[in-house]
C-alpha cells in the first residue's frame, strides 16, 4: 500500500518545510508540495499542525542481556514494541561473547536472538579479550558482515573488560580496518578496590553503588581512552557520558581535531543523584553504570548537547524487575545495573529540550536520529526524511500531555525511573519500512 502524508512540517538536522511525502515500496518516493496520489489505494493522511520527524535511532540497547539476576526483563519483542510506541524505530544493540567465544559465532548467535524484534535491528560487537584470533575475527565482522563498530569494556575486568594494552590492540586493528571503538569509560581497577571496601561499610546499598564509582575515575577512563585512540588512530564513541569532568577531556580532544564522538542519556540529563538517598525499593531502580550525578553535571550535558559536543542521546536501555534488583539488597555488587528508557527518549528530550528551550528541532532529530544514522554506517539509508531513504517516520502530535507510569508503559518491567514525569507530545503514527506500526494507541 502507498502512503500520502500531507501537509506536514518535515523536520531534519538542518531544515524544516511544509511538504507531502508519498512512500512506495517502504522507501520514500517523493517529497514535494501537492503531490498526488498515485494509485486508489493509497492511505492518504493529513498532518497538518504535525511535526514529521525521521524515525528514532536508538544506538545503545541491551535487551535479553544475560546476568547472574536473570536476563534483562525486555527480550527483543517487548522491546522493540517499546520502542514502537515511543517513536524509535532503530535499534542498536550488543554482542557480547563468553570468554574463549568466536566473536563471529557470537554476533550469528545474537542474531538468532533478535529474531523476535518488530523493526530494524543491527549490533556492536565486544571484543572481550585479545586471543590470536582475535584480529581476524574482528576483520570478518567487518568486512563479511558490515559490523562498524566494537565495543570495549574499560570496567568489569573480571568478566567483559579490557586492560590497556588489549584496548590498544582492539583500536589498532579497528581503526585500520576503517571501523569505530565504543567506550564504556570507568577506571574498572580502581572501581573494584572501592566497591570492596564499601561492601564493608553498612550504609545502604544503593549509597554504596553511587560511592564506589565517583566521576573522577570516569573521567580518567575517558582520558585514558583519547589518549590510547589518538596513538591507534582509530576513532571513538564514549557511551553514557554522565559528568562534567568526562567533558571536559572530550571537548579538549575534539577542539584538536581527534574523532571523538560522545553519547549521553535522558537519565543524566534529567535525573541525579539524590535519588539514591530513597528507600532500597525506589533507589535500587536508579542503579546504573555509571550512577546519576549532580544536577551542575546535568546541566553542563543539556549544554553539551545544544553545542554539539555530544553527538547522540540513547538509552542505554536494560531494564530489571523489582525482584531481580532486591537480589543486591544486602550486597550491593550483587544488584543488576540497568534501567528502562526505550520508549520514553523522544517524549522527554522534546518536553525538556526543545519545550524548555534548551535544543532546538533540527537539533532533536539530530540527537534523535541523524547523527547515529551517519556514525554507525545506517545513512542516508535512515536519519533523514529525503527521496530515496528508508520510509521510517513519525506523525508527531507536539500539543497532547502524558504522564509516565509503569502502570502504563510498554516496556515489560515493573519500574520506571521517569515514573510521574510529565510530557508534551508523542508520535501519533509510526510508520516504520514503509508500514504504519503505531496508530490511535495501537500496534499494528
Amino acid at each position: 500500500m502507498e502512503i500520502l502524508i500531507k501537509n506536514g512540517n518535515i523536520i531534519n538536522p538542518d531544515n524544516s518545510q511544509i511538504l507531502d511525502i508519498l512512500i512506495q515500496n517502504g522507501h520514500i518516493a517523493q517529497v514535494g508540495k501537492n503531490l498526488k496520489v498515485a494509485v486508489s489505494q493509497t492511505r492518504v493522511i493529513d498532518a497538518s499542525d504535525r511535526y514529521i520527524f525521521p524515525g528514532g535511532i536508538d544506538p545503545h540497547v541491551h535487551l535479553h542481556l544475560p546476568t547472574p539476576a536473570g536476563f534483562s526483563s525486555d527480550d527483543f519483542y517487548s522491546g522493540s514494541r517499546a520502542a514502537l510506541f515511543g517513536g524509535t524505530t532503530t535499534l542498536i544493540d550488543f554482542v557480547t561473547p563468553h570468554r574463549g567465544q568466536s566473536l563471529v559465532d557470537a554476533l550469528v548467535e545474537r542474531k538468532a536472538e533478535a529474531a523476535s524484534s518488530l523493526i530494524a535491528t543491527y549490533f556492536h560487537v565486544s571484543p572481550v579479550e585479545w586471543r590470536d584470533s582475535t584480529a581476524d575475527e574482528i576483520l570478518e565482522c567487518v568486512h563479511e558482515y558490515g559490523i562498524k563498530s566494537f565495543k570495549c569494556y574499560m570496567a568489569y575486568k573480571n568478566n567483559i573488560g579490557l586492560d590497556d594494552d588489549d584496548l590498544f590492540k582492539v583500536m589498532l586493528v579497528v581503526g585500520k580496518a576503517g571501523g569505530l571503538v565504543m567506550l564504556h569509560c570507568e577506571d574498572g581497577d580502581a572501581i573494584e578496590r572501592l566497591r570492596h571496601q564499601y561492601a564493608q561499610r553498612e550504609m545502604p546499598a544503593a549509597k554504596a553503588h553511587l560511592m564506589s564509582r565517583p566521576p573522577e575515575l570516569e573521567a580518567e577512563a575517558v582520558k585514558t581512552a583519547i589518549a590510547l585512540a589518538k596513538k591507534a588512530k582509530c576513532p571513538i564513541y564514549i557511551v553514557h557520558v554522565s559528568s562534567l569532568l568526562s567533558l571536559a577531556h572530550i571537548k579538549e580532544a575534539q577542539k584538536n581535531g581527534q574523532q571523538v564522538y560522545a553519547e549521553t542519556c535522558p537519565q543524566y540529563l534529567l535525573l541525579d543523584k539524590s535519588k539514591y538517598d530513597l528507600d532500597f525499593e525506589k533507589a535500587a531502580a536508579f542503579v546504573m553504570s555509571p550512577p546519576l550525578r549532580t544536577t551542575t553535571d546535568n546541566e553542563a550535558l543539556w549544554e553539551a548537547l545544544a553545542k554539539g559536543s555530544i553527538a547522540t542521546v540513547g538509552t542505554d536501555h536494560c531494564p530489571f524487575m523489582l525482584k531481580q534488583k532486591m537480589v543486591g539488597k544486602s550486597d550491593f555488587r550483587k544488584i543488576p545495573n540497568g534501567a528502562g528508557g526505550i520508549e520514553h527518549r523522544l517524549a522527554l528530550l522534546f518536553s525538556y529540550g526543545y519545550l524548555k528551550n534548551k535544543i532546538n528541532l533540527q537539533r532533536f532529530v539530530d540527537l534523535t536520529s541523524t547523527r547515529a544514522s551517519q556514525i554507525f554506517g545506517l545513512f542516508p539509508q535512515k536519519g533523514i526524511l529525503a527521496e530515496g531513504a528508508n520510509a521510517d517516520l513519525l506523525i508527531w502530535n507536539p500539543k497532547t500531555a502524558n504522564i509516565i507510569s509503569s502502570q502504563s508503559h510498554h516496556q515489560n518491567c515493573d519500574l520506571n525511573i521517569y515514573e510521574g514525569f510529565p510530557t508534551i507530545g508523542h508520535p501519533e503514527i509510526v510508520i516504520a519500512d514503509g508500514k504504519i506500526r503505531i496508530e490511535n494507541g495501537k500496534l499494528i
